[in-house]
């Protein structure tokens, strides 16, 4: 059985199935249970090439996605959960968190992925191959 649980989310679409199986998998085994998102800094989609001071925007971001981890949170009545909104490239700050907070299995959304699409990469397939904790894809759809 598992004794702490992280839940990565994207706060899209399949947020609610991904959290589901995971707050099942916690019930079952007692776990704890954080849930985390990730952001991607701003400036690595820009490379630094804009001229203007991205932080205020950046950190709307987090604030916004703190805010849905905490509704998530409240509306799944999950109390005891710590929400945490990381800034960084998803599968290595999802690696070092879980390590950081000695967590035994990784929950992630897949969108199961074939061909070019899998060659090309994925966050999940990226936690996979590098987490030193069990982790578990959740099948959504695209």
């Amino acid at each position: 059985m598992y004794s702490h649980i992280l839940v990565a989310l994207d706060l899209g679409k399949e947020t609610e199935t991904v959290l589901n199986k995971a707050i099942a998998l916690q019930k079952a085994s007692s776990a704890k249970l954080s849930l985390v998102h990730i952001i991607e800094p701003i400036s690595y989609a820009y490379g630094g090439d804009i001229p203007m001071d991205l932080g205020e925007i950046q950190q709307q971001l987090e604030e916004r996605s703190s805010n849905k981890l905490k509704e998530l949170k409240n509306s799944h009545q999950l109390n005891d959960a710590e929400c945490t909104v990381l800034v960084g490239r998803p599968e290595s700050e999802i690696h070092r968190y879980a390590e950081e907070q000695n967590a035994d299995l990784i929950v992630v959304g897949s969108h199961g992925r074939h061909g070019l699409q899998l060659l090309l990469g994925s966050t999940a397939n990226g936690v996979l191959h590098g987490a030193k904790c069990d982790v578990l894809a959740v099948r959504v759809q695209q």
